[in-house]
């Protein structure tokens, strides 16, 4: 992440690597042990980034699902807002500086993947407050996975 250059299949077959590791170690057992996970990025992220960014088309999709033994979440959150650079005030490692200059492109590639199977995504506009963000985000939840409120008695505003 803060080094210089990594060819582009090497990035997609390291995070793939990455993700097998962690879904039969971490996520598999915690689902078996009837554990909700959530997750920051998934598979999704290397398919846009790797994919569509990097020009490696549909062949991370394809290792990325076999890395995962085709697990995909039951909801997908897409927090979406138009790319502003100026947002950014810190320092940025390797893959950082490329989201920022192909951000328009990444953008497009997750709200893509969300029309193709919106049973899967909730599209959050992330440019209204972080209040309005967060109740959006519970309501997608909360629409999606209605049997996941009740069993963990989380009321609609995300008050446990």
């Amino acid at each position: 992440m803060h080094g210089d250059h990594v060819a582009p299949r090497a990035e997609a077959l390291l995070y793939a690597a990455d993700r097998a590791h962690h879904i039969a170690t971490l996520v598999r057992p915690a689902l078996e042990a009837g554990a909700v996970v959530v997750q920051d990025r998934y598979l999704d992220s290397s398919v846009v980034y790797q994919g569509g960014a990097r020009g490696l088309g549909d062949e991370v999709e394809r290792i990325s699902m076999w890395a995962t033994e085709g697990l995909l979440p039951d909801l997908t959150i897409v927090l979406d807002m138009a790319p502003d650079a100026a947002r950014v005030s810190r320092d940025l490692d390797r893959v950082e500086r490329e989201t920022i200059a192909k951000a328009a492109q990444m953008r497009a590639g997750f709200l893509a993947r969300a029309d193709l199977d919106p049973g899967r995504y909730a599209v959050v506009d992330a440019a209204r407050s972080i209040d309005t963000v967060h109740g959006s985000v519970v309501a997608a939840v909360l629409e999606r996975l209605p049997g996941l409120a009740a069993g963990m008695g989380i009321e609609p505003w995300g008050t446990p």
